[in-house]
């Protein structure tokens, strides 16, 4: 049953008819360890556990939280709730807000500053909450680049035994202050040269975010072998976009590029400190696929 659910789900993720291989394999050498790592984690008290998903754009969270919600359902027989941190980047209005207050860089959404961290605090309080009430968790239109109405939010009616929260800045640190002062890309040099909108995303990731993702009870961090691929799997991942959304507003190769450059800094800085942040890594090689598994 898991099996053929499992093939379903993947011939569902297949673009441009480029299939995705060694199916079975990766399922007994990954998915089903991983979902029996997080299972062991849940039954210690059988109380709601936070599970961290991580790991640089395009990398695959998407894909493994859906396998994941699957077999921990299906084997486990657990009630799970999904969500990312991208559901919670503050609407355009509040983007444009703060791009004049604070700094013109924060009206592009990435980065932390463009997530309502007081929303998603109270989101994970009443997804833990011992007298569960349905619970409306946001979801944010890319292709729109603004967060869709709330009839169209994703609706919890049952608690979850588990919850993966997942994202490319799930569980980031902060940097040095001496780390800052290099610019790494064109739009650092050219558009932060005071260094205030790295400052601010530091002091934020410092405090408010740590905050966040100290809630978590486990990590799972997906080690991209090199950042060229981050750019090179986010931009298959747009072309996803544009035949799964009604809206064909999507970037081209060279606005990837750009937008990528808003991440690089804290991408970079999380994939050589992984060891720092993950609890499982799974390390992934140049064609995409799930090489290995460390347990930190």
């Amino acid at each position: 049953m898991i099996k053929s659910d499992y093939l379903k789900y993947l011939k569902k993720q297949e673009v441009y008819g480029k299939p995705i291989i060694d199916k079975i394999e990766k399922l007994n050498k990954f998915y089903l360890p991983l979902s029996e790592w997080i299972y062991s984690i849940y039954s210690k008290d059988f109380k709601t556990k936070i599970i961290g998903l991580s790991g640089g754009q395009g990398a695959g969270k998407s894909t493994i939280t859906g396998i994941l919600k699957l077999i921990l359902k299906k084997k486990y027989g657990l009630n799970i709730c999904v969500f990312s941190i991208d559901d919670f980047y503050k609407t355009k209005n509040e983007r444009l807000r703060m791009s004049k207050k604070k700094h013109p860089l924060f009206i592009t959404r990435g980065v932390p500053g463009t997530h309502d961290i007081t929303l998603l605090n109270q989101i994970i309080r009443k997804l833990k909450q011992k007298k569960f009430r349905t619970v409306l968790i946001p979801k944010f239109d890319k292709s729109k680049d603004d967060r869709l109405r709330k009839n169209k939010w994703q609706k919890i009616k049952i608690k979850p035994d588990i919850i993966i929260f997942e994202g490319w800045c799930v569980g980031a640190t902060h940097q040095n202050n001496n780390e800052l002062k290099r610019p790494l890309n064109l739009i650092e040099k050219k558009y932060d040269g005071n260094l205030k909108w790295r400052k601010t995303v530091n002091n934020l990731i410092k405090k408010r975010y740590k905050n966040i993702f100290n809630k978590i009870d486990k990590i799972v961090f997906l080690k991209v072998p090199h950042f060229n691929y981050i750019i090179k799997w986010r931009w298959l991942q747009e072309q996803k976009m544009k035949l799964t959304t009604k809206s064909k507003k999507t970037m081209s190769k060279t606005q990837v590029k750009e937008f990528i450059m808003f991440y690089e800094r804290l991408t970079k800085h999380m994939m050589k400190n992984y060891s720092k942040i993950s609890d499982l890594t799974i390390f992934l090689d140049k064609n995409h696929r799930s090489k290995k598994i460390l347990i930190n």
